[in-house]
Order: C-alpha cells, then structure tokens, then sequence
C-alpha cells in the first residue's frame, strides 16, 4: 500500500533543507504496509472513482485519509451527533454549533504530526507527462518510478481520458492538443503499446490527435518539448535565443521583466534551444513518429507548421505581426549566432543561463518555483553534465511533487501546505473552541513558525532576478523559499490571531521583528494602482505581453501590472490585495510600526477595489472559482478596512451581485 510521509528526508545524501523538512510531504509504497481489509477500502475507492470519473472528476483525496496515522492510529471517533435540517425547519444556535464543532473535530483529526494539513494540489494535465518524458531521456525512468509507480501514473491517465479519446488542459476541461499529445505519448514511454491501454486508451487517443491534424498543430511550449524528444523539429518552433534573456536592465526586453514562472521556463528551455539538443533516437522514438503525424516525418515542412496551432488550444490567438517579430528573430539572429565568431555570444549565453538556473535550483532546495519549471532545470542540468551532482540534487526532490489518490499518481503543480493550514488555522480559530482544540492549534502555530522564510536569498540576489522574500511565508514550504503575497498575509494574520491568546494553550508568540518582516515584503509588493502582486513588484508596461510566444497561455509573459481602468480583468491580484486585511489587524497590535505607509497601503488597497469592481458588482478572479471566489477576498479586504454595507457602494453592489447568484439549496 502507499503511505504519506511528513517532514522526513530519508537519508539521501543529495537533499538538505532550512528547516528540518517541515512542511514535507511524500508518499512511499511499502508492499507490506496495510492489511488485507484496508486494501480492499483502497481497491473500493480506485474502482468507485472509475465508475464515476465522468460525474465527479476531481480526487477526493481518500488514500491518506484511510491511512491509520491521521485518523486510526490517534483513535479518532466522531462522538458529536450528526444533525440534520429538514426542509422548513428553524435552524437554531444549537444545531449550527453543533455541526460547527462536529466539522471542527473531524477537520482537527486530519492534521499531520508537524502541524500542517496534506492535501493534493493537482488538476492540470500536461505536468506528468514532461516528467515521465525527461526521465525517459535521462535514463532514470525505472530507478525513480519502479513498478508501482508506473501502474498508477498510467491509472491517472486513463481515468482523465474523456469519452472522445483526448485529455484536456485540466480534469474538467475540453480536449485539446496538447495534452492529448502529451498524455499519448507518455502512455508510450510507460510501456503501452499502440493500440494498449485501458479501453483502448492509445487508439483512441490517436485517432482524436490524427482526426485534428496531427502533432504539428501542438502549441508552442509542446513543440519544444516533442523537438527535445526528437518528435518536432527545432526549426518548427519559435526563436528562444538564449542572448535575449540577459540584455541589460535598460533594454524594453529582459528577463529581469518577466513573470518569474515564464522566465524560469523561458531560461532552461532556452539553454536547451540554444544547444539544439535533442535525445538520442530509440526505436519508440521512431515508431512515435510515424504514429502521430499525418505524413511522413522527413516530409514535414518544419517552418511551415511554426505558428500552426490546433484551435481547441488557441485561447490566446497571435496577431500576424507578433509571428512576423518571432520568424524575424529566427532569420536575423539564428544563422548568425550559431556561426563563428557570433557563436562564441552564444556559448557565453549559454554559460550565463545556466549560472542562473543553478541558483535558482539551490535558492529552492531543488525544489523550484513550480512543477513545469523544475523538470526543465533538472532536464537542462543533465544535458549540461549527466553524472553532476546538480542532476542528483533534483532527482532527490522528485518525491515533493508526486501525489496520489484514488485516481492514481499526479504531479502536483507543487504543494499548498502553507496555504491550507493558514486557512484552516483561521476558520479553526472562528470556530471559538479552544477549550477543546487547544493543541492543534499549538501544533499549527509551530508549523507557522518553523515555516517563515528567514532570510533573503543568498547572495546578489537582485542581479539575479529575485526579490526580497525574508520574512514571508510561500505556498509550500521553507524550502521551496518563494514569497508569496497573499501566502504571507494569511500566515502572518494567523501569528497575529495566535499572539493575543494564552501562550500555554498555542505557544509562544513569533517576535515582533519577524513580523515586522513579514510587513516589509507585503509592502514592497504593492503597485502604483493600490493593487498586489503575487511573487515579485510589478512595474513593466502591459503591451510587453504582446511578446508573449505562447497560444495557450495569456497573461504570463509579465507580473499582473497594468492601468486599473484600461484593464480591468488583467491587473493585479484581486486575491493579493485583500492582504489588506492583514495589515488591518497589524496595525491594531503594533500601531508605532510604519504607520503611515500601513495606512497608505489599506487606502490605496480600497481604491483599488472600487476601481476595479466589474459593473455587475463581482471582481474577476485569477484563482478559484473566479467570480465568487474573488468577490469573497475583495469584501474581506473592504470589511477589514471599515467599509460596509451602508457606507460603501461596492460592498452594496457586491451583496448584490452575490444575492442573485445564491442557488435554492442555500449555496453558491
């Protein structure tokens, strides 16, 4: 059976961490662990999520909720009565409390011997694939993914198969090219032949990619990958010279620019451009060629299909001037670059880029700042040296990505361990039940504690491209050692919460001086508009997003930035900006600290929500279910900041907005 480990790691001589390893995740299959009773609960699951993948797509993350560690082995019993409102009946104070405290205990069971709460973070379905790809090149598939592994990643991609044949973008989305490619492929490599898989997953997933056009029309982030597989040509993909990234600060152009997510893709994926590598050509190479291209591969006019995009993918469709800029940087800047003397810029690139990946790699613990990311460095490490320890640093952190559930093995985006808990920490502290959860909420105080970044990155961490992160906390966990706005604000209103109650029943406070950190990044986060971004100070022009080479993805070439009133839907984080509230609640404790910028930061953080509220009272959400998700972080920053349903237009017309959506049952 498989069981999550928390906060272990092993004895791999190639992983190290800030903190002991809180915060860590990972599942390990123990072919003794369970007995025959359990396993059949796990096989009832598998077998019930199948039956009903249609209707209900998402995990319910069953598998470590069976585990005995998190509710077996603290003998946990349900002891408060379930109680149920029929309809028209008056719900009174005792039912809600209740059913409040019941949800509480239940919740509190669930914690991890750390004090964080596991959860998946998965749903996307083009993350497994470049991972399974890279080891495959690499030659390390069947160390790091034995058998086991191998069965339940195939599982996973059956079970998100829709009816058609294809996979979509994530598990509730249409089919597109790229991740029926993808997946296709990646059955593939996993030992499926080309008519095998459950179902006749290979054949119909074939027939769908064929009956759409083929492989040529994949979008450009897969026409990389696929010429590193040697399935494209890189003639086929857009110019990704890596002399681009590393023009000086003064340049409209550089990586220091960027979203940090499309630079740390922009800079591997360039190396790998820059050398042209491509794997070296097996059988299945060969085979996959003829399998998924409508005409023969050496047929193939590879410029031709550059800017070919399936329009199941196009979400983001390309003016022709902005294909005219990339086939003009391929034709004025490639032959001359890969020429002497000019090839000598290249090598010099190439050199540069790889120093900045090796730091971001060690600034992350190798783990990096998300999935896609991570297998591209590691990908890029190999290529530069195969047997190197930097390669072998980023194998040990593989397991930190890896989930699984009742639909099989998932590689998570990365983990939402800080998120979760701080989260959960606050709706466990509204529930006003100390008396009785007392130590889980001294446990998760620990985790807070234990999880704040403590120091910026190392070195001159400005030059390369990283911001301020001492004192805040990141999606995941310390080691990982991205800032994250909103993370931040959560897990300092969380300190904060803690800080007033009896340091007997949840630990001692966190010192004022980390605090006070925690205030710093939040501050150096908010724009000119009065609106936060997430990882990194927003400060480049919108229009750069022209430059933005990929058709799937909009709106990830800059950090959100933009004039509130121009681009309502695509400026900062709604989400980020109810940070707000935080420092509401700062301000409350500490009054002496920084108080006018505290003060100028909640008034610009309101004015932002006014001016971007949408005219049918809702805000526009990047996360979540858009809409009402967003409306429910905007109300909680104005509510925090003093404004009401009687002083405040906004917050009028929000209520508005959510009294029509409510549905009959009550919910949303």
């Amino acid at each position: 059976m498989w069981k999550l480990k928390i906060a272990d790691g092993g004895n791999n001589p190639y992983i190290y961490s800030t903190n002991n390893f809180v915060g860590r995740q990972i599942w390990e299959f123990d072919p003794d662990y369970g007995i025959p009773e359990e396993r059949a609960e796990v096989e009832a699951a598998r077998e019930n999520y199948w039956k009903n993948r249609f209707q209900v797509r998402p995990s319910s993350d069953l598998l470590w909720r069976m585990q005995e560690k998190f509710l077996k082995e603290k003998r946990f019993k349900q002891t408060i009565r379930q109680v149920k409102v029929e309809n028209e009946e008056e719900i009174t104070y005792e039912t809600a409390t209740t059913a409040m405290r019941r949800a509480a205990h239940f919740f509190s069971a669930l914690q991890a011997s750390d004090g964080h709460w596991p959860a998946e973070n998965a749903g996307p379905l083009f993350l497994l694939p470049p991972l399974v790809m890279c080891l495959y090149i690499t030659g390390h598939l069947e160390t790091v993914f034995p058998e086991e592994y191998n069965k339940e990643m195939l599982r996973f991609i059956y079970c998100h198969q829709n009816g058609d044949g294809g996979w979509g973008l994530h598990v509730e989305a249409h089919i597109n090219m790229h991740c029926t490619v993808l997946n296709y492929i990646c059955m593939r490599i996993l030992g499926e032949g080309p008519d095998g898989g459950k179902d006749n997953a290979c054949s119909r997933g074939r027939k769908w990619i064929l009956d759409h056009g083929g492989a040529v029309s994949i979008p450009t982030w897969v026409k990389a990958w696929l010429s590193i597989l040697g399935l494209f040509d890189w003639t086929g993909c857009k110019s990704m010279p890596p002399e681009f990234g590393f023009f000086p600060l003064f340049f409209l152009y550089n990586q220091a620019k960027m979203w940090c997510y499309f630079r740390l893709v922009y800079m591997p994926m360039s190396y790998l451009y820059g050398k042209r590598f491509v794997a070296p050509i097996s059988p299945l190479i060969l085979q996959l060629r003829e399998e998924l291209h409508t005409q023969p591969y050496n047929e193939i006019n590879w410029k031709k299909v550059r800017h070919l995009c399936a329009k199941e993918d196009l979400y983001f469709p390309h003016l022709q001037i902005q294909d005219l800029v990339w086939d003009s940087i391929y034709i004025f800047t490639e032959p001359f670059l890969t020429r002497w003397p000019f090839n000598k810029l290249r090598e010099r690139a190439l050199e540069t880029t790889m120093k900045h990946i090796h730091y971001e790699d060690e600034t992350s613990r190798y783990i990096n700042v998300a999935c896609v990311e991570k297998v591209l460095c590691m990908l890029a490490c190999w290529v530069e040296d195969p047997y190197g320890d930097y390669f072998k640093k980023h194998l040990a952190r593989l397991p930190d990505y890896i989930w699984i559930g009742e639909d099989g093995i998932k590689m998570q985006t990365f983990g939402s361990q800080l998120w979760d808990t701080s989260l959960g920490l606050e709706a466990l502290l509204a529930c006003k039940l100390t008396d009785e959860i007392g130590p889980i909420l001294m446990k998760g105080h620990d985790y807070l504690n234990k999880s704040q970044v403590r120091d910026n990155p190392s070195g001159d961490f400005r030059s390369m491209y990283r911001h301020i992160c001492k004192g805040s906390w990141t999606y995941s966990d310390q080691d990982q050692g991205w800032q994250v706005s909103n993370c931040t604000a959560e897990g300092l209103k969380c300190c904060l919460l803690l800080s007033v109650m009896p340091p007997e029943i949840v630990g001692e406070k966190i010192e004022p001086e980390r605090l006070y950190d925690a205030i710093n990044v939040l501050l150096s986060l908010q724009s000119k508009n009065g609106g936060i971004s997430a990882w990194e100070p927003a400060g480049t022009s919108k229009w750069l997003e022209l430059l933005n080479p990929s058709e799937l993805f909009e709106d990830v070439f800059i950090e959100q930035q933009s004039d509130s009133k121009l681009y309502p839907d695509s400026s900062m984080y709604v989400e980020c900006t109810a940070s707000a509230d935080a420092l509401v609640l700062f301000k409350k404790l500490h009054p002496g600290h920084r108080k006018q910028e505290i003060e100028n930061f909640i008034r610009k953080a309101v004015q932002y929500f006014e001016d971007i509220q949408r005219s049918d009272g809702s805000w526009y959400g990047n996360w979540g279910i858009c809409f009402t998700y967003a409306t429910w972080f905007a109300l909680r920053g104005l509510a925090a900041a003093g404004k009401t349903y009687h002083n405040c237009l906004a917050v009028r017309k929000a209520a508005n907005f959510l009294l029509k959506l409510q549905l009959h049952d009550g919910g949303w």
